[in-house]
């Protein structure tokens, strides 16, 4: 049961985490900005799945490691992200 566990988990952060790459690099051949800022917003999206995955790994002690590096670094990808849509929705960064 507890393989069961950690394969179901594994799969999903995967696919939440190589998402958020796949939509960056989708959005660097946008037809638009329209189409930019829609790529971007998934990929901000797939970000905070993916950190819901990590903190339902931290949590369940599945896996004996320290997750704060990843989870922050998470955080980060997440800012900067949501700081390149409201640049290119022409609105203010949040300080």
């Amino acid at each position: 049961m507890q393989y069961q566990k950690e394969g179901i988990i594994s799969k999903q952060l995967l696919a939440a985490a190589t998402s958020v790459g796949a939509n960056i690099r989708e959005a660097s051949a946008a037809s638009s900005r329209k189409d930019f800022i829609n790529k971007m917003t998934i990929a901000s999206k797939e970000a905070r799945e993916a950190r819901y995955w990590l903190e339902l790994v931290k949590e369940s002690n599945i896996v004996n490691y320290n997750f704060d590096n990843l989870l922050n670094l998470n955080d980060e990808i997440i800012k900067l992200l949501n700081s390149i849509i409201l640049t290119s929705q022409g609105k203010p960064k949040p300080k």
